[in-house]
């Protein structure tokens, strides 16, 4: 696996979670990174990517609430969500640009 997504959860309404992208077989630092979301019934989508120059770039509907970051020395790639809604919920996926496999992801679900 590439890359392993871990840091989800259950959450109130309004609360906050920082996801985790582990670098397992490529460096977070070397490739164009991106998250990614699916709820049931629903295509995934595209949620935010993390450029290897640092540059940054958010969906519409989340742009706001949420940022994505990286720690070189850890190898991780991490997604800080914060006022979270119960349309927020999904399971959360990262994978580097151009990849066609997804990691198992993690499950964020905010209800009250």
């Amino acid at each position: 696996v590439p890359f392993v997504e871990s840091g989800g959860g259950l959450v109130q309404p309004g609360g906050s979670l920082r996801l985790s992208c582990a670098g397992a077989a490529y460096s977070v630092s070397d490739e164009i990174m991106t998250w990614h979301r699916q709820t049931p019934g629903k295509a995934r989508e595209w949620v935010a990517t993390l450029f290897t120059g640092g540059a940054t770039f958010y969906t519409e509907s989340v742009k706001g609430g949420i940022s994505v970051s990286r720690d070189e020395a850890k190898n991780t790639m991490y997604l800080e969500m914060n006022s979270l809604k119960p349309e927020h919920t999904a399971v959360y996926s990262c994978r580097k640009h151009g990849a066609t496999t997804w990691g198992q992801g993690t499950q964020v679900a905010v209800s009250a």
